[in-house]
């Protein structure tokens, strides 16, 4: 008989586990508590580990149709402006680990994954529902969902994935009630049309400025029209932190970054004037993956933010939910094996890696921000090093397809 998988949240994770799952013959039923699908934010990165992934779904023409592929990343002081050193990416990514390193904005990656689900007979979406709690019975879970209008229904399934999410209601269930971990960082983030800039600040490489208790990454969307701008600074988030999604105050980023280069200032001061201006998040977490029992239990298994989220400082957030749902897609394939020994196999398979990525990016924020000795020390050895550090052939080269 074949099997029906639940699916909880239908964001990039949501979707590429629907996609993941049908491509191992499993039914699909996702409910998404949003009225219509859409994904909001600005850019993200995704390096060939995922480019390859997005590959092998058959997604590589829809990727190009809307990506772009920087040909380079360099890093530059904040204060100066001077470079410390640079990753050749291009056709050199490709040479190196098989796939391109691709920027994209969260709803052009959002989409293509939606357009590869939405027409498969295997999957059924439902929106405007969400997976409230969960229980195992009779060898089959059963969701509790709300259909947001007073009624609730109960679904049956074979297994349920949990990708609701940073405040994922399947992980409550499942683990317990736990705080998300405040960060003391604020990101603030905004999309400009290139042609609407001044010639100097246009970009086609990915930039990442370092400063004292502070970073800005800009690099370019949508084949190059579009220009992604984050900036991350310490500070208070705000008081509503389940709004998370908040209007920024432009003065207060630039009080922030008034002790940095010129052009970095210029950049910063386009937004309000030439875009939408800024979106402020205040960045959560919660502590890596400290074993597979975090990501699988019995007939459930969670993906993405809602096992492992993570700082922005590798730019793997996406990427990571992505390999998980290549593996989910690998361990529901093992025909031969009970449900609940495919789920504990794809958590045995990713927890690590997982666990891996969430510390390397906080270790990457504080280095990031460095002051003082410390900020000097990392000048020095990008300078000396230069693409030996900035290059991460452990996390280029995995995929996914097994721990580390």
């Amino acid at each position: 008989m074949q099997k029906q998988v639940l699916i909880a949240g239908g964001g990039i994770g949501g979707l590429a586990a629907a996609l993941g799952s049908a491509r191992a013959g499993w039914e699909v039923r996702l409910f998404e508590r949003a009225a219509a699908f859409s994904e909001v934010g600005a850019g993200v990165q995704i390096g060939p580990n995922v480019v390859r992934r997005l590959q092998a779904w058959g997604l590589q023409r829809a990727l190009q149709e809307v990506a772009a592929f920087p040909e380079r990343l360099q890093v530059r002081s904040a204060l100066t402006g001077a470079e410390l050193g640079a990753l050749r990416l291009g056709s050199r990514a490709i040479e190196r680990y098989g796939a391109a390193y691709a920027t994209i904005h969260r709803a052009d990656l959002h989409g293509l994954l939606l357009a590869a689900v939405r027409d498969l007979p295997l999957v059924h979406l439902n929106l405007g529902q969400t997976v409230q709690a969960h229980a195992e019975q009779g060898g089959a879970v059963l969701a509790r969902v709300d259909c947001g209008d007073g009624r609730s229904l109960e679904v049956e399934g074979d297994a349920l994935i949990g990708a609701d999410g940073l405040r994922s209601r399947t992980r409550a269930c499942l683990l317990g009630e736990a705080p998300t971990r405040v960060s003391g960082h604020l990101a603030y983030r905004a999309v400009l049309c290139q042609d609407r800039l001044p010639q100097a600040l246009r970009s086609s490489a990915v930039t990442v400025w370092l400063g004292p208790r502070l970073h800005v990454v800009q690099y370019p969307l949508r084949r190059g029209e579009l220009l992604n701008v984050v900036a991350i600074r310490h500070g208070r988030p705000p008081t509503d932190l389940d709004a998370w999604d908040h209007g920024a105050n432009a003065a207060d980023l630039e009080a922030a970054l008034a002790p940095t280069c010129t052009p970095l200032q210029d950049l910063v001061r386009a937004v309000p004037q030439l875009g939408d201006g800024w979106r402020l998040w205040p960045l959560l977490d919660r502590p890596p993956v400290a074993g597979p029992q975090e990501m699988a239990r019995g007939l459930v298994a969670l993906l993405g933010d809602a096992a492992h989220p993570m700082r922005p400082y590798l730019a793997q957030g996406a990427g990571m939910a992505i390999e998980d749902a290549a593996e989910l897609q690998r361990a529901l394939a093992m025909h031969d094996l009970e449900v609940g020994l495919r789920l504990a196999r794809y958590a045995l398979n990713r927890w690590q890696r997982n666990a891996r990525v969430q510390e390397r990016s906080r270790a990457n924020g504080r280095i990031f921000h460095a002051t003082g000795p410390m900020r000097w020390g990392r000048d020095l050895a990008m300078r000396l090093l230069g693409e030996r550090l900035l290059d991460l052939p452990w996390l280029y080269r995995g995929d996914g397809a097994s721990a580390l």
